[in-house]
């Protein structure tokens, strides 16, 4: 994973960008119909700071939540106690993972598996995944395709966020390496928090991103052991993607 991800300031644009509830594209419907028939204990590694996590448990789910970041974690404990809610949460990165429970779903939504950077690595976690799984247990993960703008290493992007307390997050960056090839790309960005039109903290953050090929993923979940793979584009459960811009999400089961 790319250990330079997800820091302070990184975590206060997450977290104001995505809060609670905060659905994108349709992924929390999708997934809260899923899991609807889910009976036992559900998974969310990469859990960031509640946006999936807290509805699934005010569904009425029982859900543990798994992050790398300790300021993703303490973001989604303080969501957990303004509602009154509990959830078991372990800080490990998804290499590490080894956990006392066993689950009837893992899930990782909207793209967050591909920052596993290396593809052995990415295949162990699945690994791990299956063996946490209860017998029938399934696993919904998304998955997603760079886009051309990714690869024009001289473009450099610039976004600004106002903060409710009066602060601002600025975040620049650009990709400076591709690799066809190998299925991966880097982005070199920084975010800088000004107040008062004061610079007060700025942090660098290196994000790399691994891509998968649609059927290619399909092969490597059944090569794991997981059987019926089915793949959706843009959370419609069943259709199969069409471009390079959906996204695609696969869910499959443990046998």
């Amino acid at each position: 994973m790319s250990v330079d991800a997800y820091g302070k300031l990184c975590n206060e644009v997450y977290d104001f960008t995505k809060p609670v509830g905060h659905s994108i594209g349709g992924d929390l419907e999708f997934y809260l119909e899923r899991l609807r028939t889910c009976r036992g204990r559900i998974l969310e590694p990469m859990t960031g700071s509640g946006r999936f996590l807290v509805p699934l448990l005010e569904a009425g789910h029982v859900v543990d939540g798994v992050d790398a970041s300790p300021y993703m974690l303490d973001a989604c404990r303080k969501r957990l106690e303004e509602r009154n809610l509990k959830a078991d949460l372990y800080q490990m990165k998804l290499q590490e993972l080894e956990l006392p429970h066993r689950y009837d779903a893992i899930i990782v939504p909207t793209g967050s598996f591909l920052l596993i950077e290396k593809r052995s690595e990415s295949i162990d976690v699945l690994k791990r995944f299956y063996s946490l799984l209860a017998p029938g247990g399934r696993v919904i993960i998304d998955l997603e395709m760079p886009h051309s703008p990714t690869f024009n290493f001289e473009q450099e992007w610039k976004s600004s966020y106002e903060l409710p307390n009066g602060d601002t997050i600025t975040h620049q960056g650009r990709t400076v390496e591709a690799d066809l090839f190998d299925q991966y790309h880097v982005i070199l960005s920084r975010y800088d928090k000004w107040r008062d039109g004061q610079l007060i903290q700025s942090e660098p953050e290196r994000f790399a991103m691994r891509w998968y090929g649609v059927e290619e993923f399909r092969y490597v979940l059944q090569d794991i052991g997981f059987t019926e793979v089915i793949i959706s584009a843009d959370y419609v459960h069943g259709v199969m993607p069409t471009n390079s811009k959906q996204m695609f999400t696969y869910e499959a089961v443990k046998r």
